[in-house]
């Protein structure tokens, strides 16, 4: 299987090595890397040349885009300028972080995963963060969702799902519609991921509402958006989080913010989450 990569960078020059020798030291090496440095202020773009000169199959991309760090739009966009260098002679794409040290086996691991079944569109493997001397799991979703910093598409659900959105949630957004198109989304647990800055680290006060703009966007409901944003606050411990969250929601809701979502696909998300939480209540 023909692996491309694409690796939105903003400041990662304490990560972005660390992630690019995982890569070049994969048992399955990936045909192509882009990695794309988006308004980057320190030696980012050093670490991008040094990598492409020594692999033909990695190269570098400027872009130059708003210095936040806005969750959502501004690592997709900087994803699709990636991906508009690339040719489309992939068999899986691939959207990851800048600061992530995958294990040897990793992309060997998910391609099996995709020959062995067919119907799976979407996989990845866990991302752990260190706390003190360990590494734990990182608990802002399931072990069975597939996170937004370490995702592998195929190529034909990537196509038929029309990519990913330029939004906060695109991450969960992607995993639904795949359902709706009749794909299965995996996690391997045996893979574990180094994840080097954990979600949410660089996250600023003026993006605090945009969770919740994100849940009406996928017409989630404001019951499941409740239930869905008590879930996370309780993962984060912040009470906080709840209340700005629910407070994005009803500001997108007063604005009349553009749905990301058909009615259709929206019944059929709102039905599958219900689905899923039933199961758990029931197991």
């Amino acid at each position: 299987m023909r692996f491309y990569i694409v690796i939105p960078a903003h400041n990662e020059e304490n990560y972005l090595k660390l992630t690019l020798n995982s890569l070049v030291n994969q048992t399955l090496l990936p045909s192509k890397i882009v990695v794309v440095n988006d308004n980057s202020t320190d030696t980012t773009q050093d670490i991008i040349s040094s990598f492409s000169k020594e692999y033909k199959w990695i190269s570098g991309l400027n872009i130059s885009s708003s210095k936040e760090h806005i969750p959502g739009s501004k690592v997709v966009n900087a994803f699709y300028k990636g991906l508009e260098t690339l040719d489309d002679n992939y068999d899986i794409i691939c959207k990851f972080d800048a600061d992530l040290i995958f294990p040897e086996n990793y992309l060997e691991s998910i391609a099996n995963l995709f020959k062995l079944n067919p119907k799976i569109g979407i996989a990845g493997g866990l991302p752990f963060i260190k706390k003190h001397d360990s590494w734990i799991f990182e608990k802002v979703a399931s072990k069975n969702h597939v996170r937004g910093p370490l995702k592998a598409y195929r190529k034909s659900c990537f196509e038929k799902i029309g990519g990913i959105k330029s939004s906060i949630g695109w991450d969960t957004l992607d995993v639904l519609l795949a359902q709706y198109h009749g794909w299965e989304t995996t996690t391997d647990k045996t893979l574990h991921v180094k994840h080097l800055k954990p979600t949410g680290k660089t996250y600023s006060k003026t993006t605090k509402h945009l969770q919740g703009e994100a849940l009406y966007k996928i017409r989630y409901g404001l019951i499941l958006s409740t239930i869905s944003t008590l879930k996370s606050a309780f993962n984060r411990n912040s009470f906080k989080f709840f209340i700005n969250t629910l407070k994005g929601y009803f500001k997108a809701k007063k604005e009349k913010a553009p749905y990301l979502v058909t009615k259709e696909e929206g019944k059929f998300i709102r039905s599958f989450r219900y689905k899923t939480i039933l199961k758990k209540i029931y197991k």
